[in-house]
């Protein structure tokens, strides 16, 4: 079977040191699913400061062979494929502008947000453990907002990670607060794959309650595999659940040609 997904811009890579497979072997699982545009958006490094390093993420000395190799490979697979060389970034204050610097030496196609954290990830709250506290559920959403009024992301992946456990009333509004900030930027929200296929069952996310509340205000919405390894092109059947899912919300998945502007 095809995937229903022709346009994926959700896809990692070895050096975030949580996904597996080589760069090619993404590229040509992802001909053989029948995908028309792959785009890589590994975990972006962080230039922290005082040499704090991260164990989620590509090193800034990976970098360079990161670029280097999507580049090759759009270039030697054009005929099949459009490949785009992208990252997943957090928006953290204190180290975008320093971050958009560092990039600024690649050649970087496009950014998807993916705020795991509220700061940086050593000693902030991960959005996907469960937690009450509403300041920092207002944190995510103001640093998310943030990252949708800086211009400077394509989409919003997995905006729905944190494990909010509080009053729902206060998840509604916050959440709400995010869509709608969203929707003035036309920037899109993410259905993501990997979510469900964590754990079909109980999964974290996508959530019904987040997308209930996209559903409404109007949000676009795109979606995405995740891919950790090479082989995540071919979960078809998880696919089709989230179609149907979105279908249930009266959502419409955005076509491969309007889910990214260009």
């Amino acid at each position: 079977m095809k995937s229903l997904i022709l346009a994926n811009y959700h896809t990692h890579t070895y050096r975030c040191g949580h996904a597996s497979g080589s760069d090619r072997e993404y590229v040509e699982e992802a001909i053989k699913a029948g995908i028309k545009i792959l785009g890589f958006a590994d975990h972006s490094p962080m230039p922290y400061k005082n040499g704090l390093s991260s164990g989620m993420r590509m090193t800034l000395e990976q970098t360079e062979g990161y670029f280097r190799s999507i580049t090759d490979l759009a270039r030697e697979y054009e005929r099949d494929i459009k490949i785009y060389a992208g990252v997943e970034a957090e928006y953290f204050p204190e180290y975008f502008d320093s971050l958009m610097d560092f990039l600024s030496d690649y050649p970087l196609d496009y950014m998807i947000c993916g705020q795991h954290f509220i700061d940086r990830e050593h000693d902030s709250y991960y959005m996907g453990s469960r937690f009450d506290k509403e300041w920092v559920l207002e944190r995510y959403v103001e640093n998310v907002c943030s990252a949708i009024r800086s211009g400077k992301f394509l989409y919003i992946a997995h905006p729905d990670l944190p494990q909010f456990t509080g009053d729902e009333e206060i998840y509604n509004k916050h959440m709400e607060n995010l869509c709608r900030v969203a929707l003035e930027h036309d920037v899109p929200l993410e259905i993501n794959v990997l979510g469900y296929t964590k754990n079909p069952e109980r999964p974290p996310y996508p959530t019904e309650r987040f997308f209930k509340i996209a559903s409404r205000v109007g949000n676009r919405i795109v979606m995405g595999i995740d891919a950790h390894h090479p082989k995540a092109f071919h979960d078809i059947r998880s696919q089709e659940i989230l179609f149907d899912f979105a279908h249930s919300l009266n959502i419409r998945i955005d076509e491969p040609q309007n889910a990214i502007k260009q």
